[in-house]
């Protein structure tokens, strides 16, 4: 019996796109044109991946089992922005979480080398949990530790879960957990046996 979330064999991606969606309601007068803006608790990640073309089933097959045992939207697996698997940002010291009962879109966290600029840059990925439970976030602000090697972290999206003080921080091959957007799992097979594999996702929460 597969365990979710499984991890996608091949992860050598042609293209990939990562949207970052916020539900933001908006009313406007139809007199002033003045609006009300009402920014909702929703965020997630969706998520497009396409393969480059396989060459005879040997290095199909394995892509394609992996995507049928998900069984549609049923099924979940860990996948991350590929072209970020190593953060730009010094990573000095040991990060982790300072704090329990935290929310919204700010992570204090501790264990960096005092006094250390830079230790995440904007555009940094990090990972909290694992397996279920696993979170993918990104920095949207430069991060410096202070003399206490603290540091706050802002991130989006906001925090899914509170995580448990000291837990530790992913900094490098970060992945959250994912789910594919409909249940149809299409591919093509072009004469020579080239097979075109493509995905969509959202993030599962």
């Amino acid at each position: 019996m597969t365990v979710f979330p499984i991890t996608l064999p091949d992860d050598d991606f042609a293209s990939l796109s990562l949207t970052g969606e916020t539900v933001v309601g908006a009313v406007e007068s139809p007199w002033t044109k003045e609006e009300q803006i009402f920014e909702h608790q929703g965020q997630l990640w969706l998520l497009e991946a396409a393969y480059p073309p396989k060459v005879g089933r040997a290095a199909a097959e394995p892509i394609l089992a992996a995507l049928g045992s998900l069984r549609g939207k049923a099924g979940t697996f860990l996948l991350g922005d590929t072209n970020a698997r190593t953060p730009r940002g010094s990573v000095a010291g040991t990060p982790l979480v300072d704090g329990a009962a935290q929310a919204g879109n700010a992570l204090a966290t501790k264990g960096w080398t005092p006094s250390a600029t830079g230790v995440l840059l904007a555009g940094d990925y990090i990972q909290l949990g694992s397996g279920a439970t696993q979170r993918l976030y990104k920095l949207l602000a430069d991060a410096d530790a202070d003399g206490a090697g603290l540091a706050t972290l802002e991130i989006w999206p906001r925090l899914r879960e509170s995580p448990a003080d000291s837990a530790a921080l992913t900094t490098s091959d970060c992945k959250g957990v994912f789910r594919l957007a409909g249940n149809a799992r299409p591919w093509s097979v072009t004469p020579g046996s080239i097979y075109q594999i493509a995905l969509q996702a959202r993030e599962a929460i």
